[in-house]
């Protein structure tokens, strides 16, 4: 059974091919989100300067820095980083964390399929994940990482509850911890998502088992899961507010504009690499796939003539109403559920739902092959849908066009220029009235006094020289937006610091005298405290593991 398992682990990643086989060749692609590569560039900004975890970056915000991976899921870019690191280029290892996303969502498809399915059902139901449509338009139009490899979490926590509710074995509870853990530092929105319908599911097996006993646990390993990512959420969650986050719901991003319809959803193939808009014709696909609504609703057809005989029927019903749940909160007739609860504003597009859709489809589609009990005509149907599944989507998953680039074209002239103001109001921290017009200057600004700066030098998270005042004082005025955290020392004692001013650069006063200035941004308690949680969450894992293995043992 081993063998078989992993001979079909090993078709699956080479079924999975055609998704990728674009990102195979040098050079680079459009997307919508045309900022993975600065960001990879500027996490790596921050692990060879030490700033673990990555909290500042130097470059965005125009040059005065800016609070990147304080608010912005970090996980895919510290996992695109470890390539940079191993000597592959930016824009390379961007693609790798595309491809990489691509077989790794797959893989725990399958795993989830094959708990519920068997391997064949978790082969198929796996497929149907890598070539949903929907995940063609994540990548080659919109390059939405975070939301690409959040995907990867979804199968996972799912597959872990239920293995731990079967067998009550502490590892999946563990895994279910590292998967939560993973999702939520993977991207935000996704996890708002998700994280209820998880919920769900857990009370679903719980009453379907009749183990209620094991809620408490549960509910524990999801508090193991919030620690481990207690370095990202905590700051997230209690330093929003120094941030300008309400640009994230205006305008463009009101979700108001955003809905679809059901043509959209269901019948209309046309694909296109623009923009959502307001209104059912987008230049920008949010097609289910004819093949997964199809064989959803042809697993539920057959549940209802046969529903006593069939094992799993219950959770076929219950995968098909998170499949109808997210078609719903796509649509518009959803838009009183979205006007009476404030914070689905921050997903500010209604679409974004087609995860669960893509999710609970991919899931239920494997099922059809269990009710196949004919070896023969299993594997003729198994060919029927994993080709045509493929043969369907397979031409959504190719960019627009492709560049001919290299990391020095990315990040030089007028490109650069470009990197650094993209979405430079996200984030921007509400210090600052405006985001500013021009670019940080190199130097400090001598905003009083007379002064010779004889050296300066920029980090990710701190910037130094050595000034010498004629004058009797000077206000000196850094290129450096202030943020809580921010610490100003002269000649190593720290000082007074002032951020009233149009943009809410860091100044301050300094003496007569030859002097060596620093800043740096230090942890807050609430930094302190999610890093606390992380590495006493990882703590608590090890003694846990070790325990169970003890406990095995003396059985």
């Amino acid at each position: 059974m081993k063998g078989r398992f992993f001979g079909l682990v090993f078709l699956l990643i080479l079924l999975s091919f055609f998704s990728f086989r674009s990102l195979l060749r040098p050079g680079y692609f459009p997307m919508h989100d045309d900022m993975q590569a600065m960001r990879v560039l500027q996490m790596d900004k921050c692990i060879n300067d030490g700033q673990i975890p990555c909290r500042w970056v130097p470059d965005m915000g125009y040059g005065y820095g800016y609070p990147q991976f304080i608010y912005y899921s970090p996980l895919p870019y510290y996992i695109m980083e470890g390539f940079h690191l191993l000597g592959f280029s930016i824009l390379d290892s961007v693609k790798i964390g595309f491809i990489l996303s691509f077989v790794f969502s797959g893989l725990a498809m399958f795993l989830l399929g094959s708990s519920l399915w068997g391997d064949w059902g978790g082969l198929v139901s796996a497929v149907f994940y890598i070539y949903a449509p929907y995940r063609a338009s994540d990548v080659y139009t919109r390059g939405a990482v975070g939301e690409f490899w959040a995907l990867i979490f979804l199968p996972l926590i799912f597959w872990s509850i239920f293995e731990f509710i079967k067998s009550e074995k502490i590892k999946y509870l563990v895994f279910f911890s590292f998967s939560l853990a993973g999702l939520l530092i993977t991207h935000n929105i996704t996890s708002l998502i998700f994280i209820p319908i998880s919920g769900l599911w857990i009370i679903f097996l719980l009453w379907q088992q009749k183990k209620k006993n094991l809620l408490v646990k549960i509910f524990l390993g999801g508090i193991l899961g919030f620690c481990l990512a207690g370095f990202f959420i905590l700051p997230l969650i209690f330093e929003k507010r120094f941030a300008h986050t309400e640009t994230m719901i205006m305008g463009y991003f009101n979700y108001l504009a955003h809905f679809v319809s059901l043509r959209q959803l269901f019948t209309i193939t046309h694909w296109g690499f623009g923009s959502s808009e307001l209104g059912s014709y987008d230049d920008l696909s949010f097609y289910i796939g004819i093949f997964h609504w199809l064989f959803s609703f042809i697993a539920m057809a057959i549940i209802s003539l046969k529903y006593k005989s069939i094992k799993m029927s219950k959770v076929i019903i219950f995968l098909f109403l998170i499949f109808l749940t997210g078609a719903f909160m796509a649509h518009q007739r959803s838009v009183i559920v979205w006007d009476r609860l404030p914070f689905l504003s921050y997903l500010q597009f209604p679409w974004r739902f087609l995860t669960l859709v893509i999710f609970a489809t991919s899931v239920i589609s494997g099922s059809v092959i269990s009710f196949v009990k004919g070896i023969k005509i299993k594997f003729f149907l198994l060919f029927i849908i994993i080709g045509g599944v493929i043969f369907l989507n397979v031409f959504y998953f190719r960019p627009k066009e492709w560049y001919d680039i290299s990391d020095t074209q990315k990040f030089s002239g007028e490109s650069w220029e470009k990197q650094l103001t993209i979405s430079i109001f996200d984030y921007l921290p509400i210090f600052a009235k405006m985001p500013p017009a021009t670019k940080a200057p190199d130097q400090p600004t001598i905003i009083k006094g007379d002064v010779r700066i004889t050296s300066y030098n920029k980090g990710s998270d701190w910037q130094k020289g050595e000034i010498n005042v004629a004058s009797q004082e000077a206000e000196i005025r850094l290129p450096l937006f202030y943020f809580p955290g921010f610490k100003v020392y002269v000649d190593g004692r720290e000082v007074l610091i002032d951020y009233n001013n149009y943009l809410g650069l860091i100044t301050f006063t300094v003496p007569r005298g030859e002097h060596q200035i620093f800043a740096k941004l230090k942890r807050t308690p609430i930094r302190v405290i999610g890093d606390v949680a992380t590495i006493l969450g990882l703590i608590f894992v090890i003694v846990l593991l070790k325990y169970e293995k003890l406990v095995q043992k003396r059985k």
